[in-house]
């Protein structure tokens, strides 16, 4: 759930839709064409690219030529899949599974005839949203493979298949390959699969040659005739972009493979922008396919290759969207632990443990004194005085009553104090309690509950006073017992009562009387003190309870809250230390600010009222989900629609360079110092995705582009930086935004045999080939020397 609403903020954030940035568009109509199973992953995270960037992405047309082993479905109109089944003879084994896919596209007439069926729709659909583009006289062709898919041995006859019947409807198709190279190991697939590349690196080479010819029965009639398709002495494609996922650096981006889908889009973009973009440039620095292609022709006519980098700088939303998550819960929790302090009475009042409450529930459960007089009613046994008066106070209620007195107290007042008791349910009491004091004093939560039962967090406060008063009744009860011991142990004629001289039957009634009220008094006040003191232990029972429930939810809170900075960090440290810097310590004062600012119109307790997050105590008793639920709501609702969100990504990048001093401290980091460092780091970061033996070899070619507004202090002040000694060329693509820059750097003028990947895969290529595998579908005099 907390992922999900990262990746929705961090989508929000870019989808442009509803801000100040605006869309470009592309001025020609434009097919991607992906070949081969490989390239199935490619299709929806350009699409998702475009859609993003692109005005009149509808009118985009994609379309995916695969084996029929793992076909995608069409979810949208503009998707067409063409999965030609039976290309592959059942079985075929990895040492001719090549040269089978290239023979058995031209012996499947019914693969031949679907591949033509569905170019022709996929035209028809493009004629279809011809409204949508600015001109209809070129279309633009973008064939994607994989190096090591076996079906990219079809990319000379789709691909000119596609030209011809796409050059019904336009007077001229741009043609450009990119070929995308999987560096990282493959496991055990990793030899053949590097074998593979070099194959189709070295097909690449044949058909990329000025002088390639290529004639093959490739167009269909509607009744199944065989038309030829010749290709006269030229490259086949305009530009052939190898893209892998290791830079020339050597190393393997976050995501590189996924970066690569980035840069086609905008090497398209770039290539076919609308007018509107293509007017709005600085200093003519705009991108011109003619003069960048002739830059990449060596002295002996060989066109080279073309590698790209892309760099871009972009609040890192998906990072802030769980920073500003965490830092909320945070408050949350200082909120909860910030409540009111209460003196130490209140406190207990506070629980209903206080002196005079549970005084009142004791009184109520011990019977009233006044059946005490009913035991002098009880038969004697008619002893006479004389005899009593020598008699222990013990011994003469033996022989007087025997057991009578004993019973009859037990009876009247023990086992009613005990049914009482029973009957009395001191959680429910306790609850009823906590939930009105709770509702008189909302500012008091579940922490402050918690560390006033806690003898470990608190002496002195609530359990500590409801131990100190069960010690207090055991010792007063203890004092009555030796009292009553003591008393027990007198003799009769030590006890003071009014004696009459020869009166024995007065004198054993008064007697009685005194008997009676002393020690049976002494006993009953002894009843009420064990009553009360069985009532508090009680409550002191419940308060443990009490205070084990709130310790684990505090405990269940403050886990989710680890988990949650966990997750927040994390997301900061995937991404580039530099835009990333101070994220965590920004955003912090950001939503204390928030969240000051929401409390000062709302009121103190707004976080806590059920149109806001509501009760932490009920929500955590639900499920921690439904408490992350409403946090997500708040942060999305409330915290992240404020003025601090709206910023452009250079003034909140500014910003956070500078949180942790005050903005008039003059070792604040300087705008341009700032500018400078994220110059530097998109220029780092646009690093070409591919690797080269050479690094500076001769033929290298580069041009750099900016996507963004160019009238933004950024661009007009990196259009400015290294002017003087620059060597490239370097020029912008306008974007009205303010969320983000881009870089892209194009470096073309390579060839096969300067790249690493060639040169490390052209072992296991020989290997393969000399222990009899078949990966060509033409016989090697037709193919260029293996350099």
């Amino acid at each position: 759930m907390v992922e999900q609403f990262a990746a929705d903020y961090s989508a929000a954030e870019q989808s442009l839709k509803g801000t100040e940035d605006d869309q470009s568009s592309i001025h020609y109509p434009t097919v991607f064409l992906f070949i081969g199973d490989e390239t199935e992953q490619a299709i929806e995270p350009m699409m998702k690219s475009n859609a993003l960037r692109w005005a009149n992405h509808a009118g985009v047309v994609y379309g995916h030529v695969s084996s029929g082993s793992s076909v995608c479905e069409a979810k949208a109109a503009n998707l067409f899949t063409i999965p030609l089944a039976g290309i592959a003879p059942q079985g075929e084994e990895k040492r001719t599974i090549r040269t089978g896919i290239g023979s058995g596209f031209h012996q499947a007439a019914e693969g031949l005839g679907l591949l033509n069926r569905i170019l022709r729709q996929m035209n028809d659909t493009i004629g279809d949203y011809g409204r949508m583009y600015a001109s209809f006289d070129r279309l633009h062709l973008a064939v994607i493979v994989r190096a090591d898919d076996p079906m990219n041995i079809l990319v000379p006859d789709i691909a000119l298949l596609a030209q011809s019947i796409f050059g019904t409807l336009f007077k001229s198709v741009q043609m450009d390959l990119f070929v995308l190279l999987q560096e990282r190991e493959q496991s055990d697939s990793y030899g053949y699969a590097a074998a593979t590349g070099i194959s189709f690196l070295r097909e690449i080479e044949r058909f990329q040659s000025p002088d390639f010819s290529y004639r093959a029965p490739l167009l269909l009639a509607g009744d199944g005739l065989t038309i030829p398709i010749e290709h006269q002495s030229a490259p086949l494609f305009d530009l052939v972009y190898l893209l892998s996922d290791r830079n020339e650096k050597g190393m393997t981006p976050y995501n590189g493979m996924e970066q690569n889908y980035e840069i086609i889009c905008r090497i398209l973009l770039l290539k076919n922008r609308g007018q509107r973009q293509a007017d709005m440039h600085i200093s003519g620095e705009s991108y011109n396919n003619t003069s960048f292609k002739h830059s990449l022709i060596a002295e002996s006519g060989r066109l080279g290759l073309v590698s790209a980098g892309l760099a871009k700088v972009q609040r890192p939303s998906y990072a802030i969207a769980l920073t500003v998550l965490y830092h909320l819960f945070d408050q949350v929790i200082v909120r909860l632990q910030s409540g009111p302090e209460l003196s130490t009475a209140d406190k207990l009042r506070f629980f209903g443990v206080d002196a005079h409450t549970l005084s009142a529930r004791s009184k109520e459960r011990v019977p009233l004194p006044d059946r005490l007089a009913d035991m002098k009613g009880l038969i004697t046994s008619g002893v006479r005085y004389d005899e009593l008066r020598g008699m222990t106070l013990s011994q003469a209620e033996h022989a007087l009553y025997g057991s009578s007195c004993e019973t009859f107290f037990n009876q009247h007042f023990v086992q009613n104090a005990k049914l009482q008791l029973e009957g009395l349910d001191v959680a429910g009491a306790l609850k009823r309690t906590l939930a009105r004091s709770m509702a008189e004093e909302p500012r008091i939560s579940f922490y402050q509950l918690y560390k006033w039962t806690d003898e470990g967090v608190s002496r002195g406060e609530v359990t500590g006073m409801v131990q100190e008063k069960i010690r207090e009744l055991t010792r007063a009860i203890e004092d009555l017992q030796e009292e009553l011991v003591q008393l027990y142990d007198s003799r009769v004629e030590d006890l003071k009562f009014q004696r009459v001289p020869f009166m024995d039957k007065r004198n054993v009634r008064s007697f009685i009387h005194a008997f009676l009220d002393q020690v049976y008094g002494l006993r009953y006040e002894r009843l009420k003190l064990e009553t009360e003191l069985v009532i508090y232990r009680r409550y002191a029972a419940e308060l443990e309870q009490l205070n084990q429930w709130y310790r684990v939810r505090i405990e269940r809170l403050h886990d989710l809250r680890a988990q949650l900075k966990t997750k927040a960090k994390q997301s900061i440290s995937l991404g580039d230390d530099y835009i990333g810097q101070n994220v965590f310590d920004y955003y912090e004062r950001v939503t204390a600010d928030a969240l000051r600012e929401l409390e000062e119109k709302r009121g103190e307790s707004i976080l806590f009222e059920e149109r806001y997050i509501g009760n932490v105590a009920e929500l955590l008793e639900q499920e921690e989900s439904v408490f992350i639920e409403r946090l997500i709501v708040v942060c999305r609702r409330d915290i992240l629609t404020t003025s601090r969100f709206a910023l452009s990504f250079e003034e909140e990048l500014l910003h956070r360079a500078n949180v942790s001093v005050s903005y008039t401290n003059r070792q604040a980091l300087p705008k341009e110092e700032l500018f400078e460092q994220l110059y530097r780091m998109l220029e780092e970061h646009a690093a070409i995705h591919i690797r080269l033996f050479d690094y500076t070899h001769k033929h290298r070619y580069e041009e750099k582009y900016f996507f963004g507004d160019r009238n933004s202090e950024f661009i007009r002040f990196a259009f400015g930086m290294d002017e003087s000694s620059r060597i490239h060329k370097l020029g912008s693509l306008h974007e009205n935004r303010s969320s983000s820059v881009e870089k892209l750097h194009l470096m073309g003028g390579f060839h096969m045999e300067d790249m690493m990947y060639y040169r490390n895969a052209k072992a296991y290529y020989e290997a393969y080939v000399k222990d009899g595998y078949k990966l060509h579908a033409i016989e090697e005099s037709e193919l260029p020397v293996l350099r």
